[in-house]
């Protein structure tokens, strides 16, 4: 699997690695959100290069945020100068889900992150699925343990 992620913040990165890397994983890293589309263009321009099976889009990235990053790779799909590409937006809150849906994006998980959650929004969405999910919470009631989820 061939995973782009585009994120200026390098605990995002160790985050996503830790969760989704294998032998069979390869990442690249764009610190740039204006430069994303470039990326997967160049690398579908090399013919021997497999194209992304994922694009993991951090809502905030100094350049150009998560959501314009997908609505860019949105707008070049569709004018036939990307293939598609399957975009996961990293979200910092709830109130956020509103972009994720405008975006473009087939996943959104907001922040904080966690590895059995990006695995499942990872799977998911390479299969062609769609996966919105926001933190896990748990209610804690004193005297009582907390609910297993």
């Amino acid at each position: 699997m061939l995973i782009l992620v585009a994120t200026d913040s390098s605990w995002i990165v160790d985050t996503i690695v830790a969760a989704l890397g294998d032998d069979d994983t390869s990442f690249t890293v764009c610190g740039e959100g204006r430069h994303v589309s470039r990326v997967v263009q160049q690398r579908t321009e090399d013919a021997s290069a497999p194209d992304y099976d994922l694009a993991i889009l951090d809502l905030q990235i100094g350049s150009m945020g998560g959501m314009a990053v997908a609505m860019a790779l949105r707008l070049d799909e569709s004018a036939g100068v990307l293939p598609h590409v399957p975009a996961l937006m990293l979200l910092d809150r709830k109130a956020d889900v509103h972009l994720a849906r405008r975006s473009g994006a087939e996943g959104w998980l907001v922040k904080p992150l966690d590895a059995l959650r990006l695995r499942r929004a990872a799977t998911t969405v390479t299969g062609g699925g769609a996966y919105h999910n926001g933190p896990v919470r748990q209610e804690v009631i004193e005297g009582e343990p907390a609910p297993a989820s």
